[in-house]
């Protein structure tokens, strides 16, 4: 049996949708939404209904036949931390949803639209391996003081698919595996994966691992300090530092790794610079996650969209392939990764998680 499976994937000023038959992509659209659309709304959970309109809308107009969707699939968002897996929409998992458990982010819309439009259609509604996935070590925890234990914050959707997707392709089982994947998008994160979990990665939102072209990562922690308390700075023009306007945007003022080659190539010293710190970060960071899985590591994946050029797909090569060999899937199939992940659980071959 073949499943028609309906994907949500809430963004800040977007929506993007897509209806796929098993892992065949039948539609995709993104929905844009004006920033005087998003802000006339108190929060993000007052958007579901604008949301939802617009998405059956579109389904209408592209002759999308609700009565013909066998399961529903939203982005997960900020819940507890949770293992990874498709989580069924259960009324614990929508309200922590709504009240955003563990901050306030327009993918908490994704299951609570799924689950609203399955409803209505009576079919099955899932998440698929929200950003809070935490499968960390216990000795990954610590950070040296207690009051600031390490989080595990990461693009999991991505990782476990990508992961998942290479296990499929060499014919072995995800868990007998260990990988080493990192991603390599707006943020960036490199995770050890070892027995089907990720048992170590930074937290990738919030000021840790290497730095991205939006996001500082880990800050001396010295002067991050002494600049919280210089008086120079608000609490929201830091925070803006860490996750915004960070990494890339800090140095080269662009968060789009194709200017700063560019840039490179026509002998800008410090993009250079910025991009052989960028490339370095993150080689660092594979050999201390092949350090995690005992020096054991059956292969290295590069994703995300940075993982289209060839001048970083050369470097990293260069730099980690003496640990392992390198595969390299770029972008970042959302859509298709939420599809999957319905489809383990719709065919029997995982079973649904229970929030």
């Amino acid at each position: 049996m073949s499943y028609k499976i309906l994907i949500i994937n809430p963004g800040s000023t977007s929506t993007k949708i897509g209806v796929f038959e098993d892992e065949t992509q039948l539609m995709e659209e993104t929905l844009r939404h004006s920033t005087e659309e998003i802000q006339s709304y108190e929060s993000i959970y007052a958007q579901k209904d604008f949301r939802k309109k617009v998405i059956l809308d579109v389904l209408a107009e592209k002759g999308i036949d609700l009565k013909d969707i066998n399961v529903v699939v939203g982005r997960g968002g900020m819940l507890k931390p949770v293992q990874g897996g498709t989580y069924a929409t259960t009324p614990a998992l929508l309200e922590d949803l709504k009240v955003g458990f563990s901050g306030q982010h327009a993918s908490n819309l994704g299951g609570i639209l799924a689950h609203e439009i399955a409803s209505e259609i009576n079919v099955p509604s899932y998440i698929v391996d929200p950003v809070v996935v935490d499968e960390l070590s216990d000795v990954a925890r610590y950070s040296g003081h207690p009051l600031m234990p390490r989080i595990s914050i990461f693009h999991a959707l991505n990782q476990k698919a990508v992961a998942k997707r290479y296990a499929k392709e060499v014919g072995k089982p995800y868990d007998s595996l260990n990988l080493i994947v990192v991603h390599m998008g707006g943020g960036v994160s490199v995770g050890a994966h070892k027995g089907g979990k990720v048992v170590d990665v930074a937290n990738a939102l919030d000021g840790d691992g290497p730095f991205s072209p939006e996001r500082s990562g880990g800050l001396p922690t010295g002067a991050l300090m002494r600049l919280c308390f210089s008086g120079e700075y608000t609490k929201e023009q830091v925070a803006k530092m860490i996750n915004g306007d960070g990494g890339f945007n800090a140095y080269l003022h662009t968060n789009d790794m194709r200017d700063v080659v560019k840039m490179a190539q026509e002998g800008n010293a410090e993009a250079q610079a910025v991009m052989d710190a960028f490339h370095y970060q993150l080689e660092k960071e594979i050999g201390a996650m092949s350090v995690v899985l005992g020096g054991k590591v059956d292969q290295i994946i590069l994703t995300g969209g940075i993982a289209y050029g060839e001048v970083t797909q050369k470097h990293m090569k260069d730099a980690v392939s003496f640990i392992a060999p390198v595969t390299i899937y770029p972008g970042e199939d959302e859509l298709l990764a939420l599809a999957q992940g319905a489809l383990r659980v719709m065919t029997g071959e995982e079973k649904a998680m229970e929030y």
